[in-house]
């Protein structure tokens, strides 16, 4: 077995800048696009599993109280029900993903509205449906317990505190100063497919198919749950239709149905409906937050504050980091941020795409561009001449920075020196402004392993059980082993979603593509070396291509060289002493043009653009569209996206995709992205960072700064709906 490649030293050699085939970075198709096209893809829900029964959830009525089941005899004698299981190990709250912890457990007691306290089995969809529908849920000994986090406990974070210097005096001193508050609302990640799970048992022997992102972590998160070993346990997730944070980890159902299989003796399926996608798997906290920036005469920062409160259940402890990008996105001697987690009883709160980020630079996006309007400066000129030689905080280097680059190529393609005066452009009806802001996530490398296996008739096959939740995991690993190998992209299989294969990274966090992808990198490397070695030439000078290999002034097939044997290798990445010698993070900027109606108070996005710098890029297709959608969620989130919570009992108000705001076509214009040239030594093998996450990190920012710039209003209470427009335009 190869042994793994620890991630101490900067990965100097860049071997995929020299492959023959060129398929990385390549625009190249998503293999997996036809067959979801076309229906062909199974996802979690659509498999024909023999003998296979239907579950269907019930949810707890209220917040806090001992749940009570009071006519589960009546309900279990309906036509085609087999049971009513109300099971301790059934989850409360959706587990955290790569935490790779124990869910927290106990259906017995509700926690919050809309909880999954209960499943009801049958023979069919309809008739399980039907029963749960009739089971009657209560709570006795209910307290009463905040909803809200204005009324809720505060718990200090203490980990996340930073006072260096004195922030204070630096806003008395300061030439030009901002001190403002925005507050943010829940995001929920509505994945365009709901939350399933089909569990068989063989035995004592679980299979699980489902729709998940981080397959050895929600294998553990399973195993914990039942009280098995994770070996007896296999999920099968070949195709995720979408996650975006909400899949990380393990949700009621798949539990649910696990327990339902083993109580009834039959696979069962159990999918959650809308309601219950926005009642009880993870939503994005709402945020508070103070923005403290104090600039010279010049514009520069001397002082950078950044105070936020957030929420998550009591018990829980992630909190929405939203100060990560603050640490190190712009300078600032005197420095002041905290993080405050309030404990409300709302449903679990947890990753949505980018969390920290997407609200956390979208917000001190906002307050820059105040700054900037304060200091009479072009804001693209504030950030400039704000761009910290070092980590302002630890003084490390950063790995690869290509921010300033971002900032003006984008300004440029976008046409920023056209830009208005506040107030000064009317077309019509319609208010006309531009807003910008910068783009900032952090990058991390995580554990991977990935088996790559040259057959005998000189075709690849890679093994991972790394997921593909939409982001191109198939493409960008088979371009990898192509590369390498020197085989075209159709010549390379690529098999993910079975933990059965060796473990992957996962899909979150945006380290998918470079800890899985130099996984491959690394097997596909060790192959090259055996073959080299077969062919007593040095790996350097071995050309592969069309798999072919050519060296000494010769060329064979590698299905002669391999002469009917097979190589199989196994890559394994792990990071190391790079993460923590320099500061790596990846860069961007937005430009963004709307029209706001000056009667109505409507806003339109006219037009978007982003440059992004992450490294180098796998797959130019896929990392534009990443970028794409990135910018579509910060439409959704400027103008639309907000969980509603009921401030009496915290239920959901708005748990549906009918009034639970999304863009749709008609709100997202035609967006350009333009993707920098750049490779990251100290980031992974592979020289790659995460994209994924990078294109939501402040794009909402660009356009409530563009509203302002068209309207002179300012509307810190997200998301920008016209009710917040219409009393302040001329």
């Amino acid at each position: 077995m190869t042994e793994p490649f620890q991630m101490d030293h900067p990965a100097t050699d860049r071997r995929l800048d020299d492959m023959a085939q060129g398929l990385v970075g390549a625009p190249l198709d998503r293999p997996d696009g036809p067959l979801k096209v076309t229906g062909t893809a199974t996802y979690a829900n659509e498999w024909q599993v023999e003998g296979m029964v239907h579950g269907v959830m019930v949810r707890a009525p209220g917040n806090s109280g001992r749940v009570v089941l009071s006519n589960t005899a009546e309900v279990a004698r309906m036509p085609g029900v087999l049971s009513v299981v109300q099971d301790d190990r059934m989850l409360r709250n959706p587990a955290q993903g790569g935490a790779n912890e124990a869910p927290v457990q106990g259906p017995h007691h509700a926690a919050y509205f809309g909880q999954l306290v209960a499943v009801v089995v049958a023979e069919s969809f309809e008739q399980a449906r039907h029963a749960a529908q009739s089971l009657k849920v209560t709570l006795d000994d209910a307290e009463q317990v905040a909803v809200t986090p204005e009324g809720a406990a505060v718990e200090r974070q203490t980990d996340k505190t930073l006072d260096q210097g004195d922030l204070d005096r630096a806003m008395d001193e300061a030439a030009h100063s901002v001190d403002v508050v925005y507050t943010t609302p829940s995001h929920s990640s509505s994945p365009m497919e709901p939350h399933a799970s089909i569990a068989s048992w063989e035995g004592e022997d679980l299979t699980l198919r489902g729709s998940y992102q981080m397959l050895k972590f929600n294998r553990n998160e399973l195993a914990d749950s039942l009280g098995i070993h994770p070996d007896r346990v296999r999920i099968l997730s070949p195709y995720v239709g979408g996650g975006f944070g909400s899949k990380l980890g393990l949700a009621p159902e798949a539990v649910a149905a696990a327990v339902a299989a083993k109580a009834v003796g039959r696979p069962v399926s159990v999918a959650l409906h809308r309601q219950q996608v926005y009642e009880a798997t993870m939503r994005r906290s709402e945020t508070r937050q103070r923005l403290r920036l104090a600039a010279d005469a010049e514009g520069r920062l001397i002082g950078f504050g950044h105070e936020a409160r957030v929420s998550n259940l009591p018990g829980e402890t992630f909190a929405e980091p939203v100060l990560q990008a603050s640490h190190f996105l712009y300078a600032g001697a005197n420095r002041k941020m905290s993080l405050d987690l309030a404990r409300v009883h709302r449903l679990c709160a947890g990753s949505v795409r980018a969390p920290g980020e997407a609200v956390g630079v979208t917000v001190v996006e906002n307050a820059m561009d105040e700054l900037a309007h304060a200091a009479g400066l072009d804001p693209v000129e504030l950030r400039l001449r704000n761009i910290p030689p070092t980590d302002p905080e630890s003084g490390k280097e950063y790995s690869s920075r290509r921010f300033r680059e971002a900032l003006e190529s984008g300004a440029e393609i976008f046409g920023w020196s056209d830009r208005p005066g506040v107030k000064e452009r009317r077309e019509g009806d319609w208010l006309i402004g531009y807003g910008m802001a910068s783009a900032a996530r952090v990058n991390v490398l995580k554990e991977s392993e990935a088996r790559v296996t040259l057959l005998s008739d000189g075709t690849a096959r890679v093994e991972t059980d790394m997921t593909d939740i939409g982001t191109g995991t198939y493409a960008i690993l088979g371009q990898i082993a192509g590369d390498m190998l020197g085989l075209p992209r159709d010549s390379v299989e690529v098999v993910l979603g079975d933990t059965n294969l060796p473990s992957g990274s996962g899909s979150g966090g945006s380290w998918g593509a470079s800890s899985s992808g130099s996984a491959v990198y690394l097997a596909c490397a060790a192959i090259r070396q055996q073959i080299a070695q077969r062919l007593d030439v040095d790996e350097h000078d071995l050309l592969l291509k069309d798999a072919q290999a050519t060296f000494n002034n010769r060329t064979e097939t590698l299905a002669d060289i391999l002469q009917g044997h097979e190589i199989a290798k196994l890559g394994h990445v792990k990071p190391g002493d790079t993460s923590d010698a320099v500061r790596q993070a990846t860069f961007g900027a937005y430009f963004a043009e709307v029209g706001v109606n000056a009667v109505t108070g409507e806003t339109r996005v006219r037009r978007m653009h982003g440059t992004f710098a992450a490294g180098r890029i796998l797959n130019a297709k896929t990392a534009r569209s990443q970028c794409l959608g990135g910018m579509t969620f910060g439409i959704g989130m400027a103008l639309m996206e907000e969980v509603a919570f009921d401030p009496r009992d915290g239920h959901v108000v708005n748990h549906n995709l009918a009034e639970y705001h999304i863009p749709v076509n008609a709100d997202v214009p035609q967006l350009t992205v333009e993707l920098l040239e750049e490779r990251d030594d100290w980031a992974s093998p592979v020289q790659a960072k995460g994209i994924g996450e990078l294109g939501i990190c402040g794009a909402g920012a660009a356009i409530t700064n563009a509203i302002f710039n068209a309207t002179g209003v300012r509307v810190r209470d997200y998301p920008a709906t016209l009710d917040k427009l219409i009393a302040e335009l001329p």
